[in-house]
């Protein structure tokens, strides 16, 4: 097997290294509107089809007959071209504009075998009969057309049918001549030179007929051609000339209008090595670019990666400040406020006890703990104070975190993309948010109660373990935690530091001062890893629609690693 400069095991690693190639393409996800991305969509397409409908048939079966596509612009006449160099009527011309039919490939009948399978444009399903579904390949078989040469009529480059555009530009990707017919009055358009550029980027074969021209325009029009061509790289490009002529019954151009053409042709059907030296030069043109095309792809993927990147960061960030700013209220006394601290002074009696607190916090534990009044109907009271004043703390920070990370992504056009892609508000926190914050609240009561009834196992038939109860030391733990940076140890600094003094002088009084602290830490701790749940939960949110992005980050690597490997194996090809 060859394959232009490559052989034996040379070809071998470049199917291998193509298939892959193909693969990562296909995974190469473009799923962000950011700048750019919609070229680099459609040439991940283009390759992709490019390689399943061309490169790898061709490379796997460099022997096969030469596929040559007519293309060309609205109204060139490529139907009627394509019948008159057949000899016969194969492909129906289109009367009304846009037309939309089966694109036509005929061949002679040796050379079933080639194209009765999947070998090339493998996703069109073959037929025989003509019709008006593009996503056909109509079979033609035909003794007029010689062994060892193809011909394909392709729909309009510039049709006003978007799938028509879309077919033909697969159809020519897949050509390993391209036979591009235009007309004295559109050879100038922009869209066929469009193609006619990307053929001469990549040394693609390509002959140009320059059809329905009226005989005294044909020298001014044709050199004028000429020089267009020349001018993108074309120089050395057939330009051939159909005057503008009747046609028979049938719907044929005279022989005399399509004879150099159809010389053209069969000269190459009977030339071994014209039609291999064509194949060539297509084929290595076209790997060639799939390289370099190949990089610019590998980039945008690095962009998707990049924005999601920011978008992920933005939510995540939006959520940690909200549980930074939870941790720090749960701890520096603002819990310690309104209700809570109305329900824990009922609970320890205000008075004396926190009057002399603000001026002294070194009374001896027997003192502060006689002093406490709390009965158990306070203990339940406070500790549904605390729990309501959790689940205002917790919906309060969440919603301004769904603000921020709302406000993030909308400041960019794929944040707002993508938020519109979901029914949900994301700038506003879930709607499950306060039931599951008051579950989860509940949980660390229970876990904090269960966390003193341990450390009491010992102690609870003390008096002042049973003058307090394991509610009444719940509470109080609850209490130090929440003002833990209140100024406990030192001078006092306000009700929510006295609160804490008393709530750590009466955990002290029954368990000691290292117990204490091992208690608070704890009970901070859990609390903490609590909200951090809820939150996480809250911004999986906005992590979940970047999840079902499918980006990958390894995608990348695996595009630039394949086009390396190309250019090596074309380097190391014998010139």
């Amino acid at each position: 097997m060859t394959s232009g400069g490559l052989t034996g095991q040379a070809a071998a690693q470049m199917v291998t290294t193509l298939v892959k190639l193909r693969e990562a393409l296909e995974t190469a996800h473009l799923p962000l509107q950011i700048p750019d991305v919609e070229s680099a969509r459609h040439s991940r397409q283009e390759m992709v089809d490019q390689l399943e409908d061309y490169v790898l048939p061709r490379l796997i079966q460099i022997e096969a007959p030469l596929l040559t596509v007519v293309g060309g612009s609205t109204g060139a006449g490529k139907s009627t071209l394509v019948n008159s160099l057949i000899g016969e009527r194969v492909t129906e011309p289109g009367v009304l504009r846009p037309t939309t039919r089966s694109p036509v490939l005929v061949y002679n009948p040796a050379d079933a075998e080639w194209f009765a399978g999947q070998r090339i444009l493998p996703d069109l399903n073959r037929t025989d009969d003509a019709g008006a579904n593009p996503g056909s390949l109509q079979l033609v078989a035909s003794d007029a057309i010689p062994s060892g040469l193809a011909v394909l009529d392709a729909p309009d480059i510039d049709s006003v049918e978007e799938q028509n555009r879309t077919l033909a530009a697969q159809l020519l990707g897949a050509a390993d001549l391209w036979l591009f017919v235009t007309s004295a009055a559109r050879y100038a358009d922009q869209v066929p030179w469009e193609f006619l550029q990307s053929a001469a980027d990549r040394s693609a074969a390509v002959a140009i007929v320059l059809d329905r021209t009226q005989p005294e325009a044909i020298e001014e029009v044709s050199t004028h051609l000429a020089r267009m061509m020349s001018a993108r790289g074309l120089r050395d490009s057939p330009l051939f000339i159909v005057p503008e002529g009747e046609v028979d019954a049938a719907g044929l151009l005279p022989s005399s209008s399509v004879r150099e053409i159809r010389g053209w042709l069969s000269s190459l059907a009977g030339d071994a090595a014209a039609r291999q030296s064509i194949v060539r030069q297509t084929l290595d043109g076209v790997i060639r670019t799939l390289s370099t095309r190949t990089f610019a792809v590998a980039d945008a993927c690095h962009d998707q990666v990049e924005i999601s990147g920011r978008l992920r960061r933005d939510a995540e960030g939006s959520y940690e400040q909200a549980l930074n700013a939870i941790d720090h209220a749960c701890a520096d006394g603002t819990l310690m406020r309104g209700e809570v601290l109305a329900r824990w002074q009922e609970f320890v009696g205000t008075g004396e006890l926190i009057s002399s607190l603000e001026s002294k916090v070194s009374w001896i534990r027997d003192r502060v703990s006689n002093a406490v009044k709390g009965q158990p109907q306070q203990a339940t009271r406070l500790t549904v104070a605390v729990e309501s004043g959790l689940q205002t703390l917790v919906m309060e920070h969440a919603e301004a975190a769904a603000e921020r990370a709302d406000a993030a992504w909308r400041s960019i056009a794929a944040g707002r993309d993508l938020l519109a892609t979901t029914d949900e508000d994301l700038s506003r926190a879930s709607r499950d948010l306060r039931v599951r914050a008051e579950r989860s609240v509940r949980e660390w009561q229970e876990a904090v109660l269960d966390m003193v009834r341990d450390e009491g196992a010992d102690k609870r038939g003390s008096a002042r373990f049973l003058a307090l109860g394991v509610n009444g030391l719940a509470v109080a733990l609850m209490v130090t935690v929440f003002a833990s940076t209140g100024g406990v140890t030192g001078a006092e600094v306000g009700i929510a530091g006295g609160s804490a003094v008393i709530g750590q002088k009466l955990l002290e009084a029954v368990f000691g001062d290292q117990a204490v602290r091992r208690l608070a830490e704890r009970a901070r701790a859990d609390l903490n890893h609590r909200m951090m749940l809820l939150l996480d939960d809250e911004q999986r949110r906005y992590g979940a629609l970047l999840d079902a992005l499918g980006i990958s980050t390894e995608v990348e690597e695996e595009l630039r690693s394949g086009a390396r490997t190309i250019d090596d194996i074309r380097f190391s090809a014998p010139a």
